[in-house]
């Protein structure tokens, strides 16, 4: 499906697809790309067929290069403007933070501010192996919030995150991985298949287990008093009286291959 020309949507088996589509400006991201995404993420969160999300960028040459610069007179002149971009961004990131199941973020070529801060709040990253990783903000004068740092720091940790944000250098795919914000390097020309693969693997596991097991490693994340544990007991208890339990047990003894249906 697609949403607008911008931003484009679609559904492979069980795996949806969020492709960011401004390649003349290496898929930077404008305000209404933004309030796309949300609407993107809100339909594949109501799809039961969609049991992965894969987001990624058009053109070859860019996952996303951050904010689209061309537009900042138009959508963040003034403060009053900035703060309406700012939540609609931070809307978008807390969206795929907080999606119910597995996202994966595609990395091909830049991967700049924003779009590295959309990144982070993928569950994984894989990269090909000519990707650069920067967060530019201190060349821009800009501000970046606490929950997109916090969100960098949580992966990287505080030293890696500082040196990010004081050099805005570019890293290379190898020194991303060593941080830790790559989960894998693939080369450039396997890098959809691949991803492809991962997410069918992850798609073909209990969604279930999968769901239970992403809301309660990001409630790790959270302040300790801002914890949902019951809603953690929730999401186990309901993997034990699932179907999916009672097939994934039989499937085992029978030496098959599980099919689960999430119920």
């Amino acid at each position: 499906m697609t949403t607008s020309d911008k931003m484009l949507s679609r559904r492979d088996g069980q795996v949806g697809y969020v492709i960011f589509n401004n390649p003349e400006r290496h898929n930077a991201v404008s305000l209404e790309m933004w309030a796309a995404l949300s609407e993107i993420l809100d339909e594949f969160a109501k799809d039961p067929e969609v049991r992965v999300v894969v987001l990624t960028g058009a053109g070859g040459k860019a996952f996303v290069s951050g904010a689209d610069v061309s537009k900042f007179e138009s959508e963040r002149a003034s403060l009053d403007a900035t703060q309406i971009y700012n939540s609609t961004v931070e809307r978008a990131n807390s969206g795929i933070y907080d999606f119910p199941k597995p996202t994966i973020a595609m990395i091909r070529g830049y991967c700049i501010g924003g779009g590295l801060g959309l990144a982070a709040c993928c569950d994984l990253r894989i990269a090909s192996d000519n990707s650069r990783f920067a967060v530019p903000a201190a060349k821009l004068g800009l501000g970046y919030s606490f929950s997109g740092l916090k969100r960098l720091i949580d992966m990287v940790g505080p030293a890696f995150a500082k040196e990010i944000f004081f050099t805005a250098r570019q890293f290379d795919a190898e020194e991303a991985r060593m941080m830790g914000f790559v989960n894998r390097i693939v080369p450039a020309t396997e890098l959809e298949n691949y991803v492809k693969s991962y997410a069918e693997t992850i798609a073909a596991n209990a969604p279930l287990t999968v769901k239970a097991a992403k809301f309660i490693a990001n409630e790790v994340m959270r302040d300790e008093s801002k914890r949902n544990l019951a809603r953690c007991a929730e999401l186990v208890e309901q993997c034990f009286a699932s179907k999916d339990y009672t097939e994934g047990r039989r499937a085992f003894m029978e030496k098959r291959k599980p099919a689960f249906t999430g119920s």
